[in-house]
């Protein structure tokens, strides 16, 4: 067989064990093998890690597109120096997932205006390039696609297709003052998801204030008691980012020199 009918099999034969990285460049780097006197093993190594790159890139493009996380919102625009030392660390240990793997939640405390919301979408961003599936969507959007699901008698399964996600990141949980009908959809996901995958949400509100979300103090502690009990908990004590911002385009511009 000549070689450009070895070219033609190999291609063939790349096409269909879906191995395009290799296919693409298998002729280039074997010639630059050649050259620099590699092994056989050196030569299938390089091919090897060249598919390996490409398909890292499309999973953690593809997790992206599914995850619905805000793009802009990562930690090269967080500002975590205004945070205290304890949540920075904390932080820190959470990045590299393993917190997903023993099921544990991710609870964010503070007052509107703290970058809550841009810390759960920063960490949800280095979740995916760490391979894991992530989610992001406001409290009241969620709660409106459960109650959508239950008229239609399909609540258990948009709940099994949520459990395909690692993390669940739920959004301004405190916002919402949910009727009785959303609270108990938003309780059944979090009774759900206990000890079966994480969540990860932002509050406003203290516990001592969540039964004006769930309506019940029976079902308050049970949703507090799920959410706690495999959790770390940040509390960002600062002042508001964008009032901070807003404060600083009103000074005078003689004030701003100083």
């Amino acid at each position: 067989m000549s070689t450009s009918d070895d070219r033609g099999r190999l291609q063939l034969l790349l096409k269909e064990l879906h191995l395009p990285g290799v296919r693409e460049c298998f002729v280039q780097k074997a010639q630059e093998a050649v050259k620099q006197g590699l092994s056989p093993e050196g030569y299938l190594r390089g091919l090897l890690e060249i598919e390996w790159a490409a398909r890292r890139i499309k999973g953690v493009q593809r997790r992206l597109r599914e995850s619905k996380l805000p793009l802009e919102k990562t930690f090269a625009t967080l500002q975590m120096d205004r945070m205290d030392r304890k949540v920075r660390h904390q932080v820190d240990v959470l990045k590299d997932g393993d917190f997903l793997k023993r099921k544990e939640n991710v609870l964010v405390f503070g007052k509107p205006g703290t970058g809550k919301t841009h810390l759960l979408a920063a960490l949800g961003h280095e979740l995916i390039q760490q391979g894991f599936r992530v989610v992001f969507a406001t409290c009241s959007f969620l709660i409106q696609e459960l109650l959508r699901a239950k008229t239609q008698l399909q609540l258990d399964k948009h709940i099994k297709k949520l459990s395909c996600f690692d993390a669940l990141i739920l959004d301004d949980i405190g916002y919402v003052q949910q009727s009785r009908d959303e609270m108990e959809v938003l309780f059944t996901l979090l009774a759900a998801r206990y000890e079966r995958g994480s969540v990860l949400l932002t509050s406003n509100l203290p516990f001592s204030k969540w039964e004006s979300i769930f309506k019940d103090p029976m079902t308050t502690a049970a949703a507090i008691d799920r959410l706690v009990h495999h959790s770390v908990i940040l509390e960002l004590n600062l002042s508001s980012f964008r009032m901070e911002q807003a404060s600083q385009r009103n000074k005078p511009s003689g004030d701003q020199k100083k």
